[in-house]
């Protein structure tokens, strides 16, 4: 695995999900070197707060230093772009928060600067790494379902079901045009393909916007609170919800859903995959328990434990049976395995992280969600990817 506190690496984005990131960063060992902040004074003060030692000025001081190997992406959807090519053409290893960029032109251009670095380009699709998942990847893979026919579930969340909820997902112009979709189906969508083996081929979509007017406060509200003090009523054309038919290469089917609105649901992520000899099916919200359904004999409900585990899992795991690995786990073991190829100087064959490539699909799976519901028919992945 090397020694992972020989690498430095620097954070963009200082809120919910960059001190996430810091603080598992930390458990590996690895030197947490300086942050960048969405304005000066906010990247100081929050250095400060999070003992990071340095908070960098600019994105140019952040890529002049030559004493960082790998920069964490955990700005707003809007500003990957810029940001992950200025990162990639200093020469550094470069993590990006999902999704990867704001259209899949952009990402496909993204896959482009990242093949021709050279440099380990990882996209923030965690949930790969909860055990379990990894266990469920390695069962497809060696044929214990068989052939998979039918794959489904949904990403329910409650967090943005009030009108006086607010974040800056909720501006298209920031987090893109696709909300609950962009923000956790592609979530499920990159996860169920990784477990699945399987690619998407075409799409039939609706969105719902369910609270088009919300109380939008004055100042900053960090992820997962809503508006208090003063706030001003504007409009929100983004999906609070979405319900999508999918077809995969192959012929297998699927169907999914994602919200935003779902009182009660916090981060309730489930994946439903019936094969030709068996099924399983994940919980979020469970995540140490595996479902594997069969036909003529009792079912199975699979606890992560090292002793029963396929390679694949023991692998994404660190703590016993019975002690409970959840969302953050789910990051140091991503990061674990990227960090462990930055310090091999590639992607090392059996590598599961997922790379720009995956992120660059679940772009093209946005925009043909999007056209899909604006259309109202059904929308082929390799109609969106002839048009770059």
């Amino acid at each position: 695995m090397g020694d992972f506190g020989t690498v430095r690496a620097a954070v963009i984005g200082t809120g919910f999900i960059g001190s996430l990131h810091i603080e598992m960063l930390r458990r590996l060992g690895v030197q947490v070197a300086g942050v960048l902040g969405s304005d000066e004074e906010r990247g100081a003060l929050r250095a400060r707060e999070l003992g990071v030692p340095v908070a960098y000025r600019s994105l140019d001081d952040l890529v002049s230093d030559e004493a960082i190997d790998v920069v964490h992406v955990t700005s707003p959807n809007h500003a990957h772009f810029d940001q992950v090519l200025a990162i990639l053409k200093a020469g550094k290893h470069v993590v990006c928060e999902k999704p990867l960029a704001m259209t899949s032109k952009q990402s496909a251009e993204m896959v482009k600067v990242a093949e021709a670095s050279g440099k380990i380009a990882a996209i923030c699709y965690c949930i790969r790494f909860y055990a379990l998942n990894q266990h469920a990847h390695a069962m497809v893979r060696d044929n214990e379902l068989g052939d998979i026919r039918f794959i489904s579930g949904h990403y329910h969340q409650d967090w943005l079901a009030m009108p006086t909820d607010w974040n800056w997902r909720l501006q298209s112009e920031i987090g893109g045009a696709l909300r609950s979709v962009g923000d956790i189906g592609t979530h499920w969508a990159d996860l169920t393909c990784f477990v699945s083996g399987l690619k998407v081929d075409e799409v039939f979509a609706e969105l719902a916007n369910f609270i088009p007017q919300r109380e939008r406060p004055s100042g900053p509200t960090e992820t997962f609170s809503s508006a208090s003090g003063e706030t001003e009523m504007v409009a929100v054309e983004t999906d609070d919800a979405a319900m999508i038919l999918i077809r995969y290469v192959g012929g297998a089917r699927g169907a999914m859903s994602t919200s935003q609105v779902n009182f009660g649901r916090k981060n309730a992520l489930r994946w439903d995959i019936a094969g030709s000899k068996s099924s399983a099916a994940w919980d979020s919200e469970a995540p140490d328990q595996l479902f594997i359904g069969h036909r003529g004999q009792p079912n199975q409900t699979l606890q992560r434990d090292l002793s029963l585990m396929n390679f694949a899992g023991k692998a994404s795991t660190t703590l016993p049976s019975g002690h409970v690995e959840g969302f953050a786990d789910s990051f140091q073991a991503f990061f674990r395995a990227v960090y462990s190829d930055v310090l091999a100087g590639e992607r090392r064959a059996g590598s599961t992280w997922a790379t720009f490539e995956d992120g660059h699909e679940e772009m093209l799976f946005c925009d043909a969600v999007l056209r899909s519901s604006r259309e109202g028919r059904w929308v082929q992945i390799k109609e969106i990817r002839s048009e770059q």
